[in-house]
């Protein structure tokens, strides 16, 4: 079962990890931390017309936390609030309720579906979309949060 976890479509994800370091001018940013096992990712993004035009990521998590920045960093950008938070929400409900897979530009998160037997690694791998969420929220001055469909916001 550990083979499934860390498979090698998620440390392939893990060696070519985008969009790496930071911003030197973002319009916001966000930091998380996941308080079990301490895996950290902050966000800088610039958005315009209300979509993420650049995007960085300082990412000191394991490897599936890094596996889920690598697939938002590859697609991010283009992204607006809602399509994050639908492919966060998504995640949360593959990972929590067997929700099905995520869809559209992040559908590749499927690959980190066997984390949902790993209720201790849940944190770490919503991390990269919780802290790109609050960024672009804080970046276009959005007060509201979707309802998750799924109820693991």
């Amino acid at each position: 079962m550990i083979d499934d976890l860390y498979s090698a479509s998620i440390l392939t994800l893990v060696a070519n990890m985008p969009r790496a370091g930071r911003l030197s001018a973002p319009d916001a940013s966000a930091d998380r931390t996941a308080k079990l096992c301490g895996s950290r990712i902050i966000v800088d993004v610039v958005v315009e017309d209300g979509r993420v035009a650049d995007f960085a990521q300082e990412v000191t998590a394991c490897a599936l936390g890094q596996a889920s920045a690598a697939v938002l960093g590859a697609h991010v950008i283009g992204a607006d609030l809602a399509e994050l938070e639908l492919a966060r929400d998504a995640l949360a409900a593959m990972l929590k309720t067997n929700g099905p897979h995520p869809a559209g530009r992040f559908a590749e998160l499927a690959v980190l579906e066997p984390v949902k037997d790993y209720p201790a690694r849940h944190a770490s791998t919503l991390l990269a979309f919780e802290a790109a969420v609050e960024a672009v929220r804080k970046a276009t001055g959005a007060t509201q949060t979707r309802t998750s469909r799924a109820g693991a916001a």
